[in-house]
């Protein structure tokens, strides 16, 4: 199996400096980081580790889950999956504190408790769910007609 790689250059101290994260592998960009930007709330133009936790989430679940429908018997026709990665404080540290996902999809072949089973099947699953093991991971699914 492949490795992916990415690479952050860092400038100054946590509060004054900043960095950018150069998606190596893919070659798809670099983007500015900032710590006080990450723990604001309008990021204001740069990413954070938080963000693309979310990213790498919301397209590995959306992945399980369109093998989880398959093994089930469905066919994922559309699925919308949203990835809410929370920065807060754990035992005086900063932490990621929980992850929402959210999931809305267009499925032939399934009726709304196997879509269910399917998605929770697909939070078990992911990889990325996996390696996040001892952070909270809620899930909201629901089937769209």
């Amino acid at each position: 199996m492949p490795t992916r790689s990415a690479r952050t250059a860092w400038n100054g101290t946590l509060q004054e400096g900043s960095g950018q994260v150069e998606l190596t592998s893919s070659k798809v960009g670099t983007y500015e980081v900032s710590f006080p930007k990450r723990a604001a709330e309008d990021a204001d133009g740069t990413t954070s580790p938080e963000e693309l936790i979310a990213a790498a989430h919301s397209a590995c679940y959306a992945m399980a889950l369109s093998n989880e429908i398959g093994k089930a018997g469905g066919t994922p026709q559309s699925l919308e999956v949203s990835a809410d990665v929370t920065l807060g404080q754990k035992d005086g540290a900063s932490a990621i504190t929980g992850i929402r996902l959210t999931v809305r999809g267009e499925v032939d072949g399934l009726d709304a408790a196997g879509f269910e089973q399917a998605a929770q099947a697909a939070k078990v699953g992911c990889p990325v769910s996996k390696a996040l093991t001892g952070t909270e991971i809620t899930l909201d699914a629901a089937l769209e007609s």
